[in-house]
């Protein structure tokens, strides 16, 4: 039995799931951060976003801070296995 090939599709496994983590850890923050910009700029009331006692820039920036965190974590984790 091969180990280096198990080995490999492990790694290539990881390396898929990093790149779809990053993806859309970057399209969250981008329709994240556009909806803030768009939302300031008046072009959509961002009350329609409120839930509860948080306001709808809560929720949108909410949207924003996930995909930083998302793309962070896949881009950490591609790092770190490259190494």
């Amino acid at each position: 039995m091969n180990l280096n090939s198990n080995t490999a599709t492990k790694r290539s496994l990881l390396e898929n799931y990093c790149r779809v983590m990053t993806r859309v850890g970057n399209a969250l923050t981008l329709i994240g951060g556009l909806s803030l910009l768009l939302g300031m700029l008046g072009a959509f009331d961002m009350e329609i976003f409120s839930l509860g006692l948080s306001s709808g820039v809560r929720i949108i920036g909410t949207v924003a801070i996930a995909g930083c965190l998302l793309s962070a974590i896949g881009y950490g984790i591609s790092d770190y296995s490259n190494k």
